[in-house]
C-alpha cells in the first residue's frame, strides 16, 4: 500500500508540474518583436537625423514619417507573406483532397506505412489507418499533419497578421517620438524612453525563452543602443560633410 501511495503521489506531482513553455510564442512573440522592430528602427532613424544638427521640427517629422512608413511596410509585408503561405497550404490540401478521393486505398496504405515507420506494428498500423480513413475530412486532416506538418483548421489569417504587425510596430515606433510630442526640445528624453522600452521588450521576450528577464532586457538594450549610437555618429559625420 505504501508503494502504491508513493507512486500515486509521484504521478500527481508529475502531472501537476509537467508543463512546457509555449515554444511557438503564441501572440506574444510576434507582438513584442514587432514593437521592438519599430522602436529600434525609428530610434536609429531619429538619432541619425539628430546627429546632423537639424531642427526639432525636422526630427519630429522624421520620427512620424518613419512610424507611418515602417508600420505600413510591415503590415503589407506580413499580409503578403501570410497570404502567400496560406495559398500554398490550401493548394497542397487540394492536392491531398483529390488523392483521397481518387485513390483512397493507396492513401490508406500510405498512412499505415507512416505509422509503421514510427514503430507501430504493421497489423495495428493498417487497422488504425483503416479506421481513421473512414471520414474523408478526418483523413485529410491526419494526412496534412503527418505529411505536411500543418493543421487545416488552424491556418493563419493575413488580415490579423497585417493588423497586429501594424499596431505593434507603430506602438514601438511611437516611443522615441512621444517626448517631442509632449514638449521635449532635446534628444535625450526620447533616447531615455526608448532605452526603457528596449529593456522592457527584451524582458518580455524572456517569457518565451529560457533566459532570465534581466539578461534578455540588457541584451536588447545593448543592441538598440548600439544601433542608435552608430546612426548618430553617421548623422554627425554626414551632417558636417554636407554643412
Amino acid at each position: 500500500m505504501a508503494i502504491i501511495e508513493t507512486e500515486a503521489t509521484l504521478h500527481v506531482a508529475h502531472r501537476d508540474n509537467h508543463t512546457h513553455r509555449d515554444v511557438n510564442g503564441g501572440w506574444l512573440r510576434p507582438a513584442v518583436f514587432g514593437a521592438m522592430d519599430g522602436l529600434v528602427s525609428n530610434l536609429a532613424l531619429m538619432t541619425g537625423v539628430a546627429g546632423g544638427a537639424v531642427s526639432q521640427q525636422t526630427i519630429v517629422i522624421t520620427g512620424l514619417a518613419g512610424l507611418a512608413a515602417g508600420a505600413f511596410s510591415m503590415a503589407a509585408g506580413e499580409y503578403t507573406s501570410v497570404a502567400s503561405q496560406r495559398e500554398l497550404v490550401e493548394a497542397e490540401l487540394d492536392v491531398e483532397r483529390r488523392e483521397l478521393r481518387k485513390h483512397p486505398k493507396d492513401e490508406e496504405r500510405e498512412l499505415a506505412a507512416l505509422y509503421e515507420a514510427r514503430g507501430v506494428e504493421p497489423e495495428l498500423a493498417r487497422e488504425v489507418a483503416r479506421q481513421l480513413s473512414r471520414d474523408p475530412e478526418q483523413a485529410l486532416e491526419i494526412h496534412a499533419r503527418e505529411e505536411l506538418g500543418i493543421d487545416p483548421g488552424d491556418l493563419p489569417s493575413p488580415a490579423v497578421a497585417a493588423v497586429s504587425s501594424f499596431g505593434s510596430f507603430a506602438l514601438g515606433a511611437l516611443l522615441p517620438v512621444l517626448p517631442y510630442l509632449l514638449g521635449a526640445t532635446v534628444l535625450w528624453p526620447a533616447v531615455l524612453l526608448a532605452m526603457i522600452g528596449l529593456f522592457a521588450c527584451g524582458a518580455v521576450v524572456a517569457k518565451v525563452t529560457a533566459r532570465s528577464w534581466w539578461f534578455s532586457g540588457l541584451r536588447q538594450l545593448a543592441l538598440g543602443g548600439a544601433a542608435a549610437g552608430v546612426t548618430y555618429a553617421l548623422g554627425s559625420l554626414f551632417g558636417a560633410a554636407v554643412g
